[in-house]
Order: structure tokens, then sequence, then C-alpha cells
């Protein structure tokens, strides 16, 4: 039987939540400024790769066991990597430019070392 875990107040409570919706808040902002011609292709997936990290972070840890709260960091660390590579192309095809995607690009990294980092804590 898998081992069930204490939960805290909520997933809102979470920092590593909390910084994973200020990303999504930040590429909202940042697709706003796309063509309307880009809305169906690039401006969507970076809004669903953005709303899925914290999505997945909220899913996870409202789940019962440790095991499946690991899982859905995965996930986020994914929909991580998913926005790091859009923005590249964002910027690369003019888009976006870089001094508008460093600050995200910032965010980015800092989740991935969160989400790293709460990982290890919750296989200890």
């Amino acid at each position: 039987m898998a081992e069930e875990r204490p939960k805290p107040g909520g997933y809102r409570d979470v920092l590593v939540w909390q910084k994973g919706f200020q990303l999504a808040r930040e590429i909202y902002l940042l697709t706003r400024t796309f063509p309307a011609e880009k809305r169906f292709a690039l401006t969507s997936q970076l809004r669903r790769a953005a709303t899925s990290v914290p999505s997945n972070i909220a899913e996870g840890q409202a789940r019962r066991t440790t095991g499946e709260f690991i899982q859905f960091i995965g996930y986020a660390e994914g929909s991580l990597a998913e926005i790091d590579t859009q923005l590249v192309i964002a910027t690369e095809v003019g888009l976006a430019n870089s001094k508008s995607v460093v600050p995200i690009d910032d965010r980015v990294q800092e989740l991935r070392r969160m989400l790293n980092a709460l990982r290890r804590k919750l296989d200890a």
C-alpha cells in the first residue's frame, strides 16, 4: 500500500506553485504582444504549457501519495522544458525580443531548481 502523506494548508501555500502562477501570468502578458495570426500556434502552446506548470503542482499536491506528487512534479518540469523551447523559437523568429524573455527565462530556471529540490526532499 502506498504511503499517505500529510497535506499542508493547500497548494496555494506552496511557494513553487506561487512562482508557477507568476510564470503563467508573465507568459500571458508576453504573448499578448504576439501577432493575431500566431494566436492558435505558438501563443496557444506557450499559454497551455505555462498554465500546466502550476496546475500540475496543484494536482500533485492534492494527490494522496508522495509518489503521485513526484510524478506531477515531473509533468511540471516537462512543461518548463516546453516553455523554454518555445521561448527560444519565439525569440529566433522575431515574435519576442530577448530583453522581454530574459526575466521569464530566469523564472523558468528558478522553477526548475525549486522543483528539483522539492523532488529530492520528497524522495528522502
